[in-house]
């Protein structure tokens, strides 16, 4: 595996990086050894956070962990990542264009799926032309944390989302 590793507002120490490579390393039995793995470690006032994506094709594996300690916060995202692999092999296997990044002994491994996707409740509605700055308010109206609409301005379904800190986030479908 190729690990990148960048910072933001951190320093990367010899300690930092050894200790991410070890972990994310520990990932290694699950891809083939072309495989890039993105790792970004920020400091935010006293958040110690990392963030690991892992492009397959047509997917993305991500984690994203905070905590007080750096050296947990790394700790905890391999254990994340390593259960999402698990939970969803079956899934990421069974769309075979994902298969060809994954070394074989993983995808002939069986893993007990403890949680099956369950949609229980489905919705339709109209997606009515407004500009974010009115799918937010909408979304406020509705109680919701996001909101699904048709951007004005683009003409495109977007969709815009409540982040941490009472701020909003929109997400396009790139061109």
């Amino acid at each position: 595996m190729n690990i990148i590793i960048s910072g933001k507002n951190i320093e990367i120490t010899p300690g930092l990086r050894s200790a991410v490579t070890d972990k994310i390393g520990k990932l290694e039995k699950y891809f083939k050894p072309d495989t890039e793995v993105h790792v970004t470690l920020s400091v935010e006032k006293d958040r110690q956070k990392i963030e690991v994506t892992i492009p397959v094709k047509g997917n993305i594996i991500r984690s994203e962990q905070v905590s007080s300690d750096m050296y947990v916060s790394i700790d905890l995202v391999e254990e994340i990542i390593e259960r999402q692999l698990k939970k969803y092999k079956n899934k990421l296997v069974d769309q075979k264009q994902a298969s060809t990044v994954f070394r074989q002994d993983f995808i002939d491994k069986d893993f007990i799926d403890e949680e099956e996707i369950n949609i229980t409740r489905s919705k339709k509605f109209d997606i009515k032309p407004m500009y974010p700055e009115d799918a937010c308010i909408q979304m406020e109206l509705l109680g919701h944390n996001f909101f699904i609409f048709c951007n004005a301005e683009t003409n495109q379904v977007n969709v815009v989302y409540k982040r941490k800190g009472s701020t909003y986030g929109l997400i396009e479908p790139e061109a």
